[in-house]
């Protein structure tokens, strides 16, 4: 299965770190702090597997985000520190606490009375966005970044391992059209390979079938990435800038959508 890897966020309210996607980032982890959370099991996820556990804590109130961000925002605005973004990522998919929508309109308030000009984005796999309520707060960010790693099924289900079996390829694109011209689709590309069968989403096909999607979906834009960090499946393959950016100059020229290598 590769090798063991722990949570890497402790804390409801992380950082400031910076992000090579998104700048200065005051991260939200609405998961525990001392565990993971997460309706997909992906081979490249930097806080590992979900075999781990969800850990003791339990999910962070809405309050307790709440009253933790107004005092981190309150500390930073006091010392004149930037920020671009306050970014949901963590522990796991931050669209599974029951109260995400209520803490997206906390944080948008938020930065409006701190740090008007900053972002908030939200990272998320894209299996709860059938639930009419988060795709509405989904819609109150500033940057509403969907994952779609592959448009194969067979490919999709090796990479990302979603937990519920009714969670496709088609359903997940079809869902994302709810978000045309508003969300950011964000496609991991690696290649590699976990218990003996070879992964590769930079294929011809692979390419061809995520630009079909691209076209129906219909997004803001398609935003590129390859591995940063360790991942917990050791045997995967960065893909270079190079042809990272070959990747996205050809779907860029077939969709018309503003793609960005990051």
């Amino acid at each position: 299965m590769g090798k063991d890897q722990t949570v890497l966020f402790h804390s409801t309210i992380f950082g400031p770190i910076h992000s090579r996607r998104l700048g200065v980032s005051l991260g939200v982890n609405l998961m525990p702090d001392d565990g993971k959370v997460c309706s997909f099991d992906c081979l490249y996820c930097e806080a590992g597997y979900n075999a781990q556990g969800a850990g003791t804590t339990g999910l962070p109130l809405r309050e307790q985000v709440r009253s933790q961000l107004e005092a981190k925002l309150s500390r930073m605005h006091a010392a004149g520190d930037p920020l671009d973004v306050i970014t949901f990522s963590g522990n796991g998919e931050p669209t599974l606490h029951p109260d995400f929508p209520h803490i997206i309109e906390d944080t948008v308030a938020l930065r409006d009375r701190y740090y008007p000009e900053a972002k908030v984005s939200v990272l998320t796999n894209s299996t709860m966005i059938f639930k009419p309520e988060v795709a509405e707060a989904l819609k109150k960010a500033d940057n509403n970044i969907l994952k779609l790693d592959s448009a194969v099924e067979e490919t999709m289900r090796l990479i990302d391992r979603p937990n519920s079996p009714g969670f496709t390829v088609e359903k997940v694109v079809e869902g994302l059209r709810r978000f045309e011209g508003t969300g950011i689709i964000q496609t991991m590309m690696l290649r590699g390979t976990h218990d003996g069968i070879a992964i590769d989403n930079t294929t011809d096909t692979e390419i061809e079938a995520l630009i079909a999607a691209y076209k129906r979906i219909k997004p803001r834009e398609v935003m590129l990435y390859s591995l940063d960090r360790s991942t917990p499946e050791e045997k995967l393959v960065k893909v270079e800038k190079e042809e990272l950016a070959e990747i996205g100059k050809r779907i860029a020229e077939a969709t018309g959508i503003t793609v960005v290598n990051a």
